[in-house]
């Protein structure tokens, strides 16, 4: 199995999209979790129900963010072992790993079970659609452990070139939750909280049957008595990246948040309309996304087999793929705005459709932006240099967020302006990144 997913040969571009297509249909499949509850909820429940999932959507995935964040470094690393031929020292960043990520969801979960109150009240959620909300995500954070277990063992799987597998437990997992999903609101009339309940089931069954996979069918990857012991030289590896990696996640996630927070200070409709807006925006640059951590996990490997000249090959190539397919999707998002919103939103609700259609001609058309970031993320976590990717991350997300309540607060923009203030801060990072790889390169080419 393991030899199936050596990107360390053959041709660049096939590889790359052979790699990738796996990982879009899973994070596609991923989506469609929430998706199915935004459109049963907003087309069966009402505009404020839909409100209280786009809301809590966002907030979720600020939480998720961490355990993703922590998953992905650690992936980075075995990506980087597996690439050299290092299978001990894999194994033994898999028991560390797991431990370390095991803990931060222990107390991630306590604590968001703990503070609910305070965090809605930090997101200034309307009291029309506050105990919706509430009941949601008291729910939803059930499956916190669940969605640990099932990103750790797919970021194992895709760091050893599998990205096939994980896809095979969220289709499975995907169709359980819409089905789940029409039997709790339609036929048993639990409202949104039966949309929360679906939800967690099917995390549980993605989760349990992609670890009792990976133990039956890859005996490569289990741990044996040997492995079970704290190497302090791994933990301080597997730290140094999942830390940085998290943080650049959970600041990205964050400043969307805090975007979220002025979102809601317009009230219901807005609200709503960034609701279905974002998911829309989430599937469009998703594909970009999961080539960018494909492209992560490329560079790894041949980094770990010192395959440099294959690198720069590969830098090439996923630039022009990523521009290409960024600016066909933008013209697609800005022609059919308002057909992708009615899937969310009924005919009549036209406030709601006004202001989705905005975000979407306004963000959408600068998908360019979204999609070199995504590369530059994975470039520079896969050379060891996480840090940067955390600079990236703040630079776009600083600016996004600055810009999002000054341009806001100016009447005659008013909420277009937190739309415009996205592409503003994706252009900064990439100009920063951009420019750094090419001073780098110059003095590689010195020495």
């Amino acid at each position: 199995m393991l030899q199936k997913g050596n990107l360390t040969q053959g041709g660049i571009t096939g590889t790359l999209l052979r790699f990738t297509l796996p990982m879009i249909a899973g994070s596609f499949l991923q989506q469609c979790y929430n998706i199915a509850d935004t459109l049963i909820v907003g087309q069966f429940i009402g505009a404020g129900a839909l409100a209280a999932v786009g809301s809590a959507y966002t907030l979720m995935v600020f939480l998720i963010s961490i355990m993703l964040g922590l998953s992905m470094g650690s992936g980075t690393v075995f990506s980087l072992q597996y690439g050299a031929g290092q299978m001990g020292a894999l194994h033994r960043s898999i028991y560390v790993s797991s431990l370390l990520i095991g803990a931060v969801t222990f107390l991630l979960n306590l604590a968001a079970f703990l503070w609910l109150d305070p965090i809605l009240r930090l997101l200034q959620v309307p009291q029309d659609i506050y105990a919706m909300m509430y009941n949601y995500l008291w729910i939803i954070f059930y499956g916190i452990p669940f969605t640990f277990i099932y990103n750790f063992y797919a970021a194992l799987l895709r760091a050893v070139g599998d990205a096939v597998t994980p896809l095979w437990f969220l289709a499975v997992s995907v169709v359980l939750n819409i089905g789940l999903d029409l039997f709790f609101i339609l036929r048993l009339g639990w409202g949104i909280e039966g949309a929360a309940i679906a939800t967690v089931v099917a995390q549980g069954v993605s989760a349990l049957g992609i670890m009792g996979y990976t133990y039956i069918r890859c005996p490569e990857l289990r741990l044996h008595r040997e492995d079970l012991r704290f190497d302090r030289k791994c933990l301080k590896e597997i730290t140094s990246f999942s830390t940085l990696t998290c943080v650049q996640q959970s600041v990205m996630n964050f400043g969307i948040l805090m975007v979220q927070g002025l979102v809601n200070s317009f009230g219901t409709v807005v609200m709503a309309a960034f609701a279905a807006a974002i998911k829309i925006d989430s599937f469009a640059y998703m594909p970009v996304q999961e080539f960018g951590n494909a492209f992560s996990t490329f560079i790894a490997q041949n980094y770990g087999a010192k395959r440099y000249d294959r690198i720069r090959k590969g830098v090439r190539s996923a630039f022009i793929t990523v521009v290409i397919f960024s600016l066909i999707i933008s013209v697609l998002v800005f022609l059919f705005a308002k057909p992708l919103m009615l899937i969310f939103v009924r005919s009549y609700e036209t406030d709601i459709l006004s202001v989705g259609i905005d975000y979407l001609r306004i963000e959408g058309s600068f998908y360019c932006g979204i999609g070199i970031l995504f590369l530059l993320y994975g470039y520079y976590r896969a050379i060891r240099m996480p840090g940067m990717s955390v600079i990236l991350t703040v630079v776009s997300l600083g600016i996004r967020v600055v810009l999002s309540y000054w341009l806001a607060s100016i009447p005659s923009i008013g909420v277009n302006g937190i739309w415009w203030s996205i592409p503003i801060g994706w252009f900064f990072a990439d100009l920063i990144g951009i420019v750094y790889y090419k001073y780098r390169r110059g003095i590689e080419k010195r020495i």
